[in-house]
């Protein structure tokens, strides 16, 4: 997906397959040195990119997890003494695997809190499930040297871009000029605060969630041809943006709560 993404509007992509014995030099980069002048030289890791997709990012020590943070809060890397700005556009998109699974670490609070949303995603329908299978079948095989191999999903994209970077930025500034009401923006620092005072939470959510919702509701807003905010984009938006960030006592968690059941909760107060 994050691939088809940065292929389709003419970016810049990168992989980092996060395991257990992952450094963070690995992700950054790091200082070489140069046995022919005896210096050291900056060697840049896969996170100056454009598109980063962090596989798996839950399987890496939360040490590795945390080198994210510079880069994605200030768009910016430090090697040794130097600080690097990295491109533009830059976005992390990342997996991850459930906790109860062997081999994970669990993200650190601030690490999640510099994601903008989580997005979980169910098994897909019967009838949709009947649809991958006769799309699998018909994509047939392709013959390479003197043997061949099976199609997969990826071989039948276009490679050709679709876009470039002034749609994108033609795109930004869209989303910018949404118009965000005051009473919208009232309701969304009411929902943020509920979170912080509900007695089954021991984490809120913090300043950044308010923004984040702010900013995917203009985002949807604009891709669904309006030049507003409406409640439904708040409704529509709140699980992806706040519920990464909410953690819940342990005796909410013994009482069979969830955070889910939390926020509906918080969100049927205003109509949700």
């Amino acid at each position: 997906l994050v691939s088809v993404l940065s292929k389709s509007i003419d970016l810049d992509f990168a992989r980092i397959q996060f395991t257990i014995d992952l450094l963070p030099s690995d992700i950054l980069g790091s200082e070489i040195l140069d046995q022919r002048t005896h210096e050291f030289r900056i060697h840049k890791g896969p996170i100056f990119t454009n598109l980063l997709l962090a596989d798996e990012i839950n399987r890496a020590a939360p040490k590795v997890q945390s080198a994210l943070l510079e880069a994605m809060q200030e768009r910016k890397v430090t090697i040794g003494d130097t600080t690097f700005d990295l491109p533009a556009p830059f976005l992390v998109i990342a997996t991850q695997n459930p906790i109860e699974q062997s081999g994970t670490f669990e993200l650190p609070e601030a690490q999640l809190d510099r994601f903008m949303l989580c997005h979980r995603l169910d098994y897909p329908s019967p009838d949709e499930e009947r649809e991958v299978l006769r799309r699998n079948m018909q994509l047939g095989i392709t013959r390479k040297d003197r043997g061949a191999i099976v199609r997969t999903e990826f071989d039948v994209l276009d490679h050709e871009p679709v876009g470039g970077s002034d749609d994108l930025v033609a795109a930004m500034d869209a989303v910018h000029r949404v118009h965000v009401s005051e009473t919208f923006v009232d309701h969304v620092v009411e929902i943020v605060g509920r979170t912080r005072r509900h007695p089954d939470l021991e984490l809120g959510g913090s300043p950044r969630a308010g923004i984040a919702i702010v900013k995917a509701a203009r985002a949807r807003a604009l891709i669904c041809g309006r030049d507003y905010v409406v409640p439904d984009d708040l409704f529509a938006l709140a699980e992806d943006v706040i519920l990464h960030r909410i953690r819940l006592h342990y005796e909410a968690l013994a009482d069979g709560k969830t955070g889910a059941s939390v926020l509906h909760e918080i969100l049927s107060h205003f109509g949700g």
